[in-house]
């Protein structure tokens, strides 16, 4: 892609396409000293309110930087590698990192080791490419102090508080509200599917395990939702499309959210997965209709607990586990609470934190 000039007009050029660039999309981006706040980065004038009949009276290319002089008098250089940026349409940052289909089969997960100044480190902005190419990360060594787990999700961004609070305990209670709060094995699901948003990320964190079972699972929802478009596009098309609605009620709160099983993004492609069968429940279909819904449901039932998707690990003290919730499903072998305590926090965030996190890293480091 590039910026050519023809007679004071700007065009870009990608492949074989060509468009003209308005002369007021430029006149509103300029960034000169009086029309910018280099510290917060916003506009220091209403484009709202200007003339629209802007045009442009010179326009040159040197040393990288697009040269115009408008009509209203305004002279500006404006960094055509920025301009190509938002040409794209696309958040280039987070969209240049690659999803790594990932299966049973992975094996050296790397880890990241907790230490002082981490959040503003290198090595937490390698930390969060990896979070986006394989949708989880561990962290060693986090500091097992209660209730560390907010201030390491707020030293990334902010807590998304639920009615669970602003963070969980996960261990073994009398009247649980949720499974999770049990010593039962939990199959692969996805967190608070009934939430309208749902939360993105999930953070546990470990403070200690001593039981001999209890193993954390994790099946990535991208790969096996893939794998199903590619071996039963008809199955894959029926759980894009038919809305279920999910629900969760305790004795304060309920809550309700209608949402396919697979859900896609403008382009068809994959965005998020809902899967927790316990909160769901189909709408009424004709039978034909509902037969294939069923048999498309409890194929990708097996799929997520198919032992070739799962991996398995065991959390010990002082690991936080990061995961995707939009992408990946987990889950929890059995364990005995008799054999020692089992005590992990989570909390949630959502993906602005992350995104906004790795952008000031990438700005800060000049990646």
């Amino acid at each position: 892609m590039k910026i050519e000039l023809n007679e004071n007009k700007v065009f870009f050029k990608n492949g074989e396409s060509v468009q003209e660039i308005h002369p007021f999309w430029l006149r509103e981006r300029v960034d000169g000293d009086e029309f910018l706040d280099k510290g917060t980065q916003q506009r220091l004038f209403d484009p709202s309110t200007m003339n629209g009949e802007i045009i442009i009276k010179k326009a040159q290319i040197k040393n990288g930087f697009l040269e115009v002089d408008f009509n209203d008098g305004v002279n500006s250089k404006l960094d055509i590698t920025k301009l190509e940026t938002e040409f794209s349409n696309k958040d280039t940052v987070i969209k240049s990192i690659p999803k790594k289909k990932w299966d049973s089969t992975l094996k050296n997960i790397k880890n990241f080791e907790y230490k002082e100044g981490f959040f503003e480190s290198k090595e937490m902005y390698d930390l969060l490419v990896s979070f986006y190419e394989f949708g989880f990360v561990v962290i060693k060594n986090v500091p097992t102090e209660n209730n560390y787990i907010v201030k390491f999700a707020n030293s990334i961004g902010s807590v998304r508080r639920t009615n669970f609070g602003e963070h969980f305990n996960v261990k073994s209670k009398s009247n649980p509200n949720d499974l999770a709060y049990t010593t039962l094995h939990l199959s692969p699901h996805t967190d608070n599917p009934y939430r309208n948003p749902v939360p993105c990320i999930q953070l546990l964190h470990c403070i200690e395990n001593e039981v001999k079972g209890g193993f954390s699972t994790l099946v990535d929802g991208y790969t096996v939702t893939e794998n199903l478009k590619k071996d039963n596009p008809e199955f894959y098309k029926i759980l894009s499309e038919v809305k279920v609605r999910f629900k969760f009620t305790d004795k304060s709160v309920m809550l309700e959210d209608w949402s396919e099983l697979i859900h896609l993004d403008d382009n068809k492609e994959f965005k998020q997965v809902r899967f927790s069968p316990r909160l769901d429940f189909v709408p009424l279909m004709d039978k034909e209709k509902l037969e294939l819904y069923y048999s498309a449901r409890k194929k990708i039932s097996e799929l997520y607990n198919s032992d070739d998707y799962r991996i398995e690990f065991k959390l010990q003290s002082g690991d936080l586990l990061m995961m995707d919730n939009h992408r990946l499903l987990h889950g929890r072998t059995t364990y005995d609470a008799n054999e020692g305590n089992r005590f992990l926090q989570g909390c949630y965030i959502d993906y602005d934190s992350t995104e906004g996190k790795l952008k000031h890293l990438k700005r800060k480091f000049n990646f």
